[in-house]
């Protein structure tokens, strides 16, 4: 090892001069005393992954549907397996540096992730999958529908309003559609949770600037003033959206999507 990296099974850093071992096909890399932990099963490694904060959506989407990145499957799986009992999901910062390094090694990894139980801190899991959305090329609500989505909220009639917004979801790419009604349904589910103490306002003003954006990638200061506060209403008014509306793109049965 000449540049000290995560192992991808434990999780610490393997030191400048150890040796290590590295997968020819999805490039895990590991302790030699991490290697009986190792899956026995990887995917090759696709050029997009190689690097955090490259890509649309849809180029970490798996190649069936429903068309969710397994990175994001697997950060909300174990959110909601150990973190529904935390104040402020979400809303609280992981360390920075963990988060940053935690990404890296998911993306990495491509199709074969290394297990996420070993973060102690589940904040920093929020935070990857955060990250992870905001450094995409364009936001979940993608860059031409942007408009249409402010345009749908702003019906001063609920029921004109939620049609024109379940209209607009459905023009989504298939990975945006099926990946927003995918964390729909896991933000309901924190919303709902009393020791999270993160109700839909809460929740949509920390995720409406990452999931909604802005019209273009260079926002002026006066576009970023004025989208703030409508941002937070977009996702408001999408979590206000039945689950039945969303499980309608991810299907019923959502343990499909859990990776074993």
């Amino acid at each position: 090892v000449i540049r000290p990296e995560p192992c991808g099974v434990c999780g610490s850093r393997i030191r400048f001069g150890k040796t290590a071992i590295k997968c020819c096909q999805c490039q895990l890399l590991l302790h030699t005393k991490c290697r009986e932990q190792c899956p026995s099963l990887c995917a090759p490694r696709p050029y997009h992954h190689a690097w955090p904060r490259e890509g649309v959506l849809a180029d970490f989407a798996p190649s069936t549907p429903p068309l969710v990145p397994t990175l994001v499957v697997q950060c909300v799986t174990e959110v909601e397996t150990r973190g529904l009992t935390e104040t402020g999901l979400y809303r609280v910062p992981g360390a920075e540096q963990l988060v940053r390094e935690w990404k890296q090694k998911l993306l990495r990894a491509g199709g074969a992730l290394p297990t996420l139980s070993s973060v102690t801190d589940i904040h920093v899991v929020c935070g990857v999958l955060k990250d992870f959305l905001r450094g995409l090329k364009e936001p979940l609500v993608t860059f031409s529908l942007h408009p249409a989505f402010l345009r749908a909220v702003d019906i001063p009639d609920d029921a004109a309003s939620d049609t024109a917004l379940r209209h607009v979801v459905s023009k989504l790419p298939p990975a945006n559609r099926d990946t927003l009604a995918f964390l729909m349904l896991h933000l309901l589910r924190v919303s709902q949770s009393p020791d999270c103490k993160m109700d839909v306002l809460n929740l949509s003003r920390v995720f409406g600037p990452t999931l909604v954006g802005h019209s273009s990638a260079n926002p002026t200061p006066l576009a970023i003033m004025e989208d703030t506060p409508r941002q937070c209403k977009v996702v408001a008014r999408l979590l206000s959206l039945p689950p039945s509306f969303w499980r309608g793109f991810v299907g019923t049965e959502q343990e499909n999507l859990v990776p074993m």
